[in-house]
């Protein structure tokens, strides 16, 4: 297993003072993300949606240590233009996480991904105007660069872009987010070249897992761990797929927020699997979450394959280093969920 992450320095005094602004904050990566800039001392405005609703489910993040004393909750929206603005005034940085979730939505061309590329571009806009922001982070996605339509390639790296009108004719769950996030990448990058007094530095999380602050189930697990859940409708993603521990991620936001030398994109991926070396780990290390049947019989008539690598070689040529291996993001996962009551415990 490799080292910890090493972000260089005296870890308080870097943090120490500053205020940086969360986007989406009540959500799976950007809790934890919260929790670990508190950590290093920084002071977090945390954005979340409108209504009553959203504000019973900052909870769990309100808890955290260090939240009493430098965590502020504001609202925001991506479907309302300068929403951010307020929330990015005074902020050294932004890691701009939120992004539309429902999938499932009948227009996902206005629902999904017009908000996701237009609300993108109205954060870095605010960004711009308050003249205290000098990195942003955004969130992109490895289904940015996975679905180029080149299934000769065995390498991909941050010169690969997904093909939009080759996401539009899949028929797999969750095809307007790989629309969304590539579309609003691109749209965040481009910005930043118009506009080089703000740094912009993209992040490409491949499918993230391990343990979670937020009081719902994940809606990523519903794929990462189709496995575990006995959906096989969500497997047909798992064929071969590309992880990363939650840990980690959040390690890799502060590293690039933090490393002057850090431009452009980077793709943050520590592993890569097949859906038969999933089940395989299952069967030994979880035994107790053993593919089912039905799930079985689906694996079975799929032919082994060389997974493609998802190279994560430009972030650890910065210095960056991943902590967790496969087994641990799943245990994470797995005492998480049944923590929660999403799963059974081996007592019941």
């Amino acid at each position: 297993m490799a080292g910890a992450v090493v972000l260089g320095g005296d870890e308080k005094e870097l943090g120490r003072g500053k205020l940086v602004c969360v986007t989406g904050g009540a959500g799976y990566i950007a809790s934890w993300l919260i929790m670990r800039l508190l950590q290093r001392g920084y002071s977090v405005r945390a954005t979340t949606r409108s209504g009553q609703q959203f504000h019973e489910e900052t909870k769990h993040i309100e808890s955290l240590e260090g939240a009493k004393e430098r965590l502020e909750i504001v609202d925001a929206d991506l479907s309302k233009p300068g929403s951010y603005d307020a929330a990015v005034d005074g902020c050294i940085g932004v890691f701009h996480v939120a992004h539309p979730t429902n999938f499932s939505e009948p227009d996902p061309e206005n629902q999904v991904i017009k908000p996701a590329v237009e609300g993108t571009v109205s954060i870095l806009e605010g960004c711009l105007k308050s003249k205290t922001v000098r990195r942003v982070v955004i969130t992109s996605s490895a289904s940015a660069v996975a679905f180029s339509g080149r299934p000769d390639l065995q390498v991909m790296d941050e010169s690969l872009w997904s093909d939009v009108d080759y996401c539009r004719k899949l028929d797999v769950p969750g095809a307007s987010y790989f629309i969304s996030k590539t579309l609003a990448e691109k749209a965040a990058l481009d910005f930043s070249e118009a506009h080089p007094p703000l740094e912009v530095v993209t992040l490409l999380p491949s499918s993230v897992l391990g343990p979670f602050l937020t009081p719902n189930f994940p809606p990523s697990f519903l794929t990462t761990m189709a496995l575990v859940l006995g959906d096989v409708e969500h497997c047909k993603l798992l064929k071969q797929m590309q992880y990363v521990h939650i840990d980690d991620l959040a390690s890799a936001y502060i590293f690039l927020f933090e490393c002057p030398e850090a431009k452009g994109r980077y793709i943050c991926s520590s592993h890569d699997a097949t859906i038969h070396q999933l089940a395989a780990l299952l069967s030994t290390k979880f035994p107790r979450f053993s593919p089912n049947s039905l799930i079985q019989q689906f694996i079975q008539g799929l032919e082994e394959e060389k997974p493609v690598h998802l190279s994560s070689q430009k972030l650890l040529s910065l210095g960056f280093k991943f902590k967790y291996g496969l087994e641990e993001m799943y245990e994470g996962a797995i005492k998480c969920c049944q923590s929660k009551g999403f799963l059974k415990t081996d007592e019941e």
